[in-house]
């Protein structure tokens, strides 16, 4: 069993509308290094949930034998808000309802007031530098005050997260083959996560923008380095979003092995004791995210996949074509070409979709022209 189990109360819900975030935690909470996971950020996405559940019996299991040498905090259902939003039987757990924001987008970017504060106070020590910039992380953190409860569930998971060492936060993508988003910084130090998971892209996520979560874990590390150069500034903290494949790649014996690939991280890193597994080999290299062609669908209609989950393509092959109910015969489809060579990374399981909307990933190795500024998909 962990040795603490804790819910956090969310503030600025409705009188006798009560929600809390639970965090279980193995090994004191003074103990160094901190590795912190989540699942389930965007509420609807299932396979991280399952993975954290096989996560939590292995780590009870290594806390009997006395194998816990770090601190490894899990929140097992990281969004009670948007666990919440079902409507009329359809679970929306991307967006919040309240105010339309993705619940992984606009996280806390802590940079700016951290070169603040600390532009006097770092010394030539970077284990020193280290630990002051995390004591500065967590009293900027409890001394902000909620204004809605998505700000209140930010602040309560960012409590727990940004200090600590190791960061992966769990998701998944519609129809998808696993692959990690992170920074380009880490990924020597990473790349057996990658491994381990048996990773088919590794995307380079440079810069906070968009604010997600794992990026806002990370960034300000890296922001202070910059902005203090003649200063030995540690990245103190390695995050990663994982995309734990598609919706309904969801069984035991996927979690299960996934969860053994993050207790075999986990021991090569310190957490735990016993012997550390040599990492696999890797599937693939990291790529800049804009070598990632992102296919739209150019107006409403159906979807009718020519290429399969997995399948390498060439640019200029028809992905994909889409029909208009309103049309008939070969008037009505509309092919949707690969604008690079690489990997067919993701599909849409809803094959009815509207104008705009992205139908797969297709993983290049080249950044492409039309690939700049905001890359996220959203």
């Amino acid at each position: 069993m962990p040795r603490d189990s804790f819910d956090v109360p969310l503030a600025g819900l409705g009188p006798g509308m009560g929600g809390s975030v639970r965090f279980l935690r193995y090994g004191s909470a003074e103990a160094a290094p901190k590795a912190y996971l989540h699942a389930a950020l965007h509420a609807d996405e299932a396979p991280g949930l399952l993975v954290l559940h096989h996560l939590r019996d292995l780590l009870d299991a290594a806390e009997a034998r006395g194998e816990i040498l770090g601190q490894i905090v899990i929140a097992p259902f990281a969004n009670p808000l948007g666990l919440s939003q079902v409507i009329h039987g359809d679970h929306l757990g991307r967006f919040d309802l309240a105010s339309g924001q993705n619940f992984n987008r606009g996280w806390p970017d802590l940079a700016p007031d951290l070169i603040a504060r600390l532009g006097a106070r770092l010394g030539s020590c970077a284990e020193a530098n280290r630990a002051l910039i995390r004591a500065t992380i967590r009293d900027i953190l409890a001394a902000r005050r909620a204004s809605s409860p998505l700000q209140s569930l930010f602040g309560v998971l960012a409590a727990e997260a940004f200090d600590a060492d190791l960061v992966l936060d769990l998701h998944c993508d519609d129809e998808g083959l696993m692959h990690l988003f992170l920074h380009p910084e880490i990924w020597p130090q990473m790349q057996d996560l990658a491994a381990g998971l048996g990773c088919h892209a590794v995307f380079a996520q440079r810069g906070a923008a968009g604010g997600p979560f794992a990026a806002a874990c990370m960034e300000p590390w890296l922001q202070l380095a910059a902005a203090f150069p003649d200063h030995p500034v540690p990245v103190g903290c390695q995050s990663a979003t994982v995309e734990l494949r598609g919706f309904a790649d969801v069984s035991d014996g996927l979690a299960r092995a996934d969860a053994l690939a993050l207790m075999d991280a986990l021991r090569r890193r310190g957490y735990l004791a016993g012997p550390v597994p040599p990492a696999p080999d890797p599937l693939c290299a990291m790529t800049d995210f804009a070598a990632c062609d992102m296919l739209r669908a150019p107006g409403f209609g159906v979807i009718v996949y020519h290429a399969a989950l997995g399948e390498r393509v060439s640019k200029g092959q028809m992905v994909a074509e889409i029909v208009d109910p309103s049309g008939s015969g070969a008037a009505a489809r509309t092919p949707v070409l690969a604008c690079t060579d690489g990997l067919v990374l993701t599909r849409r399981l809803k094959k009815l979709v509207a104008a705009g909307q992205v139908i797969a990933k297709i993983a290049g190795e080249v950044p492409l022209p039309h690939r700049s500024g905001y890359l996220l998909e959203d």
